[in-house]
């Protein structure tokens, strides 16, 4: 393997915002922002919008929107009659 070109792959811990979640994983990102994780480290953090925490698809909490019944018109033109 070749030196010095690969990224640095350390420890980080990325956190989502709209919730309070957070998790410590190895990654090749980093931060100037630091918190102090359970274990008593500081590792670099990583801010994120939505995660699978958070997401609705994963927390079960994902709807369906039938905007017209768009549905019920593709059932009737090409479901079984």
């Amino acid at each position: 393997m070749k030196e010095n070109i690969h990224p640095n792959y350390q420890p980080v811990v990325f956190q989502d915002l709209s919730s309070d979640f957070a998790f410590l994983t190895r990654s090749t990102m980093s931060s100037k922002e630091t918190v102090k994780w359970e274990d008593g480290n500081e590792y670099p953090v990583i801010k994120l919008d939505i995660t699978s925490h958070s997401h609705p698809f994963y927390t079960g909490k994902q709807k369906t929107l039938d905007v017209g019944g768009r549905v019920d018109k593709f059932r009737q033109r090409y479901g079984k009659k």
